[in-house]
């Protein structure tokens, strides 16, 4: 069902915005006023499949009943107290996400967001490892803080906030003799996103991620996989490692981990966290009792719902019927994150699926399409993909 709100005027909000929020963002022009499952809403009425689900946060769909209920019981019991204290939904979070951690992992640390966990990453890894060198991968993407952004080699993030962070060095990705040239006594970690997606949904074959475990085994560095996007499922495995039987050292988390509410953790190895001391490290907002509200609630709806086999399979499908399409050249990528590489401009496609009710995302490829939707994607919603997309991509070839 589609209404419009006639209390909020569209052209005002995009007004408003526009003037007092600094210009850092190239915006859909979506005046997004409410969401269901996989639908957002326009101020105007107009209704969207949220196949992007921004930027792969909403992993649950939009305001899964079970985490609007989770919040809103938390909000009226305590919204906020900091580390300083113990809290009972604090502690049966860190329990149930240490559970569900691969073999050998044994805390976590609460944050904020992507940049943050992969800066916690980052300081753990030279703390443990007492080295002052970082190796990350061309086209990655950790974040735009200063520590973040140090580990993100494109240059439209970089230019104008130089010099960053220093000991960061960049290994081509998919390469393991240029990594192995480039490993030292000083070099305390490998971090990498197992799947590109901003670069393109780029990943290897499992050769790949067993040769850099073996590499950083051999030179004593440590493997981090920065999993703000694949974990928890999105790719039909709870870790995306377990696709390739490869355990990291560190593993970061964001994203879709609070079903929207802001959010990031670094799941850490029983031996690194043996090592860690207090007032190492903070975060004031860390864990706040309604994010972890939150978070247990999205934990448990991946679980108790099977939406990591449910991602697998319906992943396995949208490959299926649109790499058939024309202009499509290859799918890439596993479970919901996906990458359409096409022969036409990424740019155009995404705006002609949005006047057909349609929110794709792009990347940093002009070719490449990102398909990532929440895990409660159907059957049906797929169907209407797969009609729009042939639709648009059927009119590029007449």
């Amino acid at each position: 069902m589609t209404t419009t709100d006639t209390a909020i005027n569209r052209d005002a909000v995009i007004e408003e915005e526009t003037a007092a929020q600094l210009g850092t963002y190239a915006k859909l022009p979506i005046v997004a006023v409410r969401g269901e499952g996989m639908m957002i809403y326009d101020a105007d009425g107009t209704a969207y499949y949220d196949f992007y689900c921004g930027h792969a946060v909403t992993i649950t769909g939009h305001c899964h009943p079970r985490v609007v209920s989770a919040i809103q019981e938390q909000a009226a019991r305590l919204i906020f107290y900091s580390n300083i204290v113990y809290n009972d939904v604090r502690a049966g979070y860190s329990d149930k996400l240490i559970d569900n951690a691969p073999e050998g992992f044994g805390q976590v640390f609460f944050c904020n967001s992507g940049a943050e966990a992969n800066e916690t990453a980052l300081k753990l890894s030279r703390k443990f490892t007492g080295r002052p060198t970082i190796i990350a991968m061309d086209s990655a993407f950790h974040g735009r803080t200063m520590g973040a952004l140090a580990m993100t080699p494109n240059p439209k993030y970089r230019a104008g906030y130089e010099p960053l962070l220093p000991g960061v060095e960049f290994a081509p990705f998919g390469d393991l003799a240029a990594l192995e040239a480039m490993m030292s006594s000083d070099v305390a970690a490998v971090i990498l996103e197992p799947i590109q997606s901003i670069a393109g949904v780029r990943m290897m074959d499992a050769t790949y991620y067993h040769g850099l475990r073996e590499i950083c085994d051999r030179h004593g560095a440590l493997l981090v996989f920065d999993e703000i996007q694949t974990g928890l499922g999105r790719t039909g495995k709870m870790w995306v490692g377990e696709h390739w039987g490869v355990i990291p050292d560190i593993i970061t988390l964001a994203k879709g981990i609070a079903s929207g509410v802001p959010m990031g953790a670094t799941l850490v190895s029983s031996r690194i966290a043996a090592t860690v001391k207090l007032d190492e490290h903070g975060s004031t907002f860390g864990g706040g009792p309604l994010v972890c509200a939150a978070a247990t609630a999205t934990l448990d709806v991946i679980l108790e719902g099977d939406l990591i086999a449910h991602a697998a399979a319906i992943g396995g499908l949208i490959k299926q019927e649109l790499v058939r399409l024309p202009h499509v050249r290859e799918v890439r990528g596993m479970g919901l994150l996906l990458g359409l590489l096409l022969d036409i401009p990424a740019k155009e496609v995404q705006a002609a699926a949005l006047k057909q009710g349609i929110i794709l995302g792009t990347s940093g490829d002009p070719n490449v399409l990102r398909v990532m939707p929440p895990m409660v994607v159907t059957t049906e919603d797929v169907e209407h993909l797969v009609a729009v997309m042939s639709r648009i991509l059927t009119t590029y070839s007449t």
